[in-house]
């Protein structure tokens, strides 16, 4: 598990314009599909009324060519000033009904008497135009018109239409093709142009998001430019809104740095303050039992009780005075450091101080140097050992790894111990937060609560990172700090 102690990973890049799932492709999409519909439609509606005109006109020549009694429209052209040729010419297929028998006065060569005979006594032609498929020259328009002493069929070829409507079908797939094409790049242009402001204020919230507001003052020195910010639009009213946002949050930033500075001057004075008394404290109880021989029972217990929380109360004054410097400057005498020396240097104290735990080493074989404060990473160490010392039970196996990755010097201080529970894992590292109900505190151990504060702040301080892995049985704690 990593704690906050680790810096906060970097923002995501911001999408390319017309990525998936972006705002601008969304518009362009939508656009576009909206004018390839309305082109469509139009496309059809227009193919329709022009088949239906021409229709019609086909109609008309039917009922012009059959409304002539007597003329003959033969296969070659007739000298007749309203010959064929307006009406279908060698195309158009005529049979007059003389005498009870049809006749076949004009068709093409493909069609036969036999053929025509066929197409009468096969297809219900009535007075209304109808199409029909003629065997060997496909599709016709027919009409029959009936007079007092006679009837004539006429049909024409149904080409008057198919054949303009294909180009006609063609030229409008082309302009739809071409519409939809002009509208994709027009929409494109547009939605782009439009969104630019929109960009700029992302690009702004990045550059906040960068800025490092968890400590200091926390000016916020970027605003939304006027231009964008202008409320006569939903852009610039979201940009307002945003610079509104970006005042209230450099105040109150303000506020808790004026508060938390406060708070860290008191701390430093009080401890500094609290150092004397204590020293006093320390030195009378001393003196008191030296000056006495032999003291009763109980006056003698509350000695040692009186120098036992003196010194307890110094430390914990030393630990507060070190994370109220660490807090307002936290200034280190960072130099190439010998990590291996000094791990196996605090490990050596540790077994010392406490022979009833297993303490274990895992040392590279090559010398790991790291830029860094020589007493305070000791003291890192030194924290994290006395943890583990501290909160496990006898017997608890320690191991202390170190190894060089990536240009950061990895410190590792591990036990089998009952782990940290759950519920605190995630302010482990906070001031005063102890782990007594699972971590088994030792009998006559001191703990006040600030080793793992001071191990964050003087880690960080170093430009290190800090985290923890923690289960029931196995418990690690991780520092990093950057090679030399």
């Amino acid at each position: 598990m990593t704690l906050s102690a680790l810096p906060a990973p970097p923002p995501a890049p911001p999408p390319a314009p017309m990525g998936r799932g972006t705002l601008s492709r969304q518009l362009v999409v939508r656009t576009t599909a909206l004018v390839a519909a309305v082109t469509v439609a139009l496309s059809l509606l227009t193919a329709l009324a022009i088949f239906q005109v021409l229709q019609n006109q086909l109609d008309s020549k039917l009922q012009v060519a059959a409304s002539r009694p007597g003329v003959r429209y033969g296969q070659g052209p007739i000298d007749d000033d309203n010959g064929p040729g307006d009406l279908g010419g060698a195309g158009l297929i005529r049979l007059d009904l003389i005498n009870g028998t049809w006749s076949l006065s004009s068709a093409p060569e493909a069609v036969t008497k036999d053929e025509a005979a066929t197409l009468v006594n096969n297809t219900a032609l009535g007075h209304d135009p109808k199409t029909v498929a003629v065997e060997g020259v496909g599709l016709y328009r027919f009409v029959r018109v009936d007079r007092q002493n006679s009837s004539t069929i006429v049909g024409l070829p149904y080409t008057e239409i198919t054949t303009p409507m294909a180009s006609l079908l063609v030229m409008a797939g082309l302009l739809t093709l071409g519409a939809i094409l002009v509208s994709y790049i027009g929409a494109r242009r547009v939605v782009e142009r439009s969104l630019r402001p929109l960009t700029r204020l992302s690009a702004t919230a990045t550059q906040v998001s960068n800025l490092p507001l968890d400590s200091g003052e926390g000016h916020v020195p970027i605003r939304v430019a006027p231009g964008d910010a202008n409320p006569a639009s939903e852009v610039g009213q979201v940009g307002l809104a945003f610079n509104h946002m970006l005042d209230n949050v450099e105040n109150a930033l303000a506020a808790r740095h004026r508060s938390e500075t406060k708070v860290r001057r008191f701390v430093a004075d009080a401890s500094h303050e609290l150092r004397n008394p204590l020293a006093s404290i320390r030195g009378y109880a001393e003196l008191t039992r030296r000056g006495s021989d032999e003291l009763p029972a109980d006056t003698a217990h509350a000695l040692g009780r009186i120098e036992a929380e003196s010194e307890r109360m110094s430390v914990l004054v030393q630990d507060l005075l070190l994370l109220a410097r660490l807090d307002s400057e936290p200034t280190l005498e960072l130099e190439p450091t010998d990590v291996t020396e000094i791990v196996l240097n605090t490990v050596s104290d540790a077994r010392a101080a406490s022979a009833d735990h297993t303490w274990a080493l895992d040392l590279p074989d090559d010398v790991v140097m790291a830029r860094a404060d020589a007493h305070r990473l000791h003291q890192v160490i030194a924290n994290l050992l006395a943890n583990a010392r501290t909160h496990t039970p006898p017997g608890t196996r320690v191991e202390t790894a170190l190894r060089a990755e990536d240009g950061w010097a990895v410190i590792a201080v591990s036990d089998n111990g009952p782990g940290v529970p759950a519920e605190i894992q995630d302010s482990v590292f906070e001031r005063f937060t102890r782990a007594d109900a699972s971590r088994v505190r030792q009998a006559g151990g001191s703990s006040t609560g600030l080793g793992l504060a001071i191990v964050a702040a003087v880690v960080n301080a170093h430009g290190g990172q800090v985290s923890l892995d923690s289960r029931p049985g196995g418990t690690t704690f991780s520092i990093r700090i950057p090679l030399a």
